[in-house]
């Protein structure tokens, strides 16, 4: 069949609404017709070359939400007409990590990058012919998608799914990078920095597990306002302008956790960020790095780090598994304790991705949103 896509061809580069051929979905594959799809900054990094992709032309998208429309042979589980939003980690419930719980670790991570299905080959053609990869083996940029049944996960048809696809990755991203990368506590002091739609839910999270102190750093001013609405006890635009306001809290000792969310960290934000934290603190990474970086991060060496006890801790999905999560924070939004709607900025058409990603690059919003 064909449908729409957002496809990118070169890296740097910029989004091409293009019409495309779609296979039919071949054993345990199901196809969905696309309702809504986040803004996720990673997607902008395949645009920018921040972190280019292994294999162009490519669709982007991985924050998704749709219907089932038709399933191929051996799904089980889903059903024509279920709801769904995707998971980029199609874990496979069999490898090491998978075993023991730690599904968004899950060997199929590998296939983030390269975009072909499970079995090798690729469901979509652009329309001169050539494979079209789908980031995060979903390419959630497209009115209509085949997925694994393994990135699909199935949600209660009430849901809106505009609000629903953002727990598909910034909303666990950023929430538990607090609550399990960080393990804050209770009366804890927190910084978050780069509040955008990974950061702001780190700042939810920080302020759900009872942090005393939730302190926003962000660079724009409407991303520090928007922030004291999510939590955040006070914000600013800089980890050096915050200094003053951690030592009065924490009798000069620093944070008890850090937390880099921004949208490229830097190595300098990265330094900064470890010197920011006490002895016994801890250091979150969220954020991506651009291949470039490779500049040295003072601080970082063992005599530092062991003397004083810092621990630096990586995170991908917020160290949790995807079929864990997902139920867990969308019962969490039906109780009204999580915010999800306020998240959403502005909502877009796919015709105007590049304008969406624009908006995004100039702090216009928390989170973008294409409905189809």
């Amino acid at each position: 069949m064909k449908t729409r896509a957002a496809v990118l061809r070169e890296s740097p580069g910029a989004w091409s609404v293009e019409e495309v051929e779609l296979d039919d979905p071949r054993d345990g594959e199901v196809l969905v017709e696309m309702v809504a799809t986040g803004l996720c900054h990673s997607d902008h990094h395949l645009v920018t070359g921040d972190l280019p992709p292994l294999h162009l032309p490519v669709v982007g998208g991985h924050e998704g939400a749709g219907i089932v429309r038709r399933t191929g042979p051996g799904v089980t589980g889903l059903n024509e007409g279920d709801h769904i939003i995707t998971s980029f980690i199609p874990a496979c419930g069999r490898c090491r990590w998978c075993a023991t719980g730690r599904q968004n670790l899950c060997d199929n991570g590998a296939l983030i990058a390269v975009g072909n299905q499970l079995d090798g080959s690729y469901r979509m053609r652009t329309g001169d012919g050539h494979d079209l990869a789908t980031f995060c083996v979903l390419g959630t940029f497209a009115e209509w998608q085949v997925y694994d049944q393994l990135s699909c996960v199935k949600v209660d048809p009430d849901l809106p799914l505009d609000a629903a696809c953002l727990v598909a990755c910034g909303v666990q991203t950023g929430l538990g990078s607090a609550t399990s990368a960080g393990e804050v506590r209770l009366g804890d002091v927190v910084l978050v920095v780069g509040v955008g739609g990974v950061g702001m839910n780190a700042v939810q999270g920080a302020s759900l597990v009872g942090a005393e102190h939730v302190i926003a750093i962000d660079p724009v001013p409407n991303k520090q306002k928007w922030a004291l609405d999510f939590g955040a006890t006070e914000s600013f635009e800089s980890i050096a302008a915050a200094g003053d306001r951690v030592r009065h809290l924490t009798n000069g000792q620093g944070a008890d956790v850090c937390i880099l969310t921004a949208g490229i960290v830097t190595s300098e934000m990265f330094s900064q960020g470890l010197a920011a934290i006490r002895k016994g603190g801890t250091l979150v990474a969220t954020g991506m790095s651009t291949v470039s970086d490779n500049a040295a991060i003072r601080g970082l060496n063992s005599t530092n780090l062991a003397s004083l006890q810092k621990r630096i801790q990586g995170s991908l999905y917020g160290m949790k598994s995807p079929r864990e999560a997902m139920p867990s924070l969308l019962n969490m939004y039906r109780a009204g304790k999580l915010k999800l709607d306020q998240l959403i900025t502005q909502r877009y058409a796919l015709d105007d991705i590049n304008t969406a990603y624009q908006d995004m690059s100039d702090g216009k919003n928390i989170r973008g949103v294409i409905t189809f």
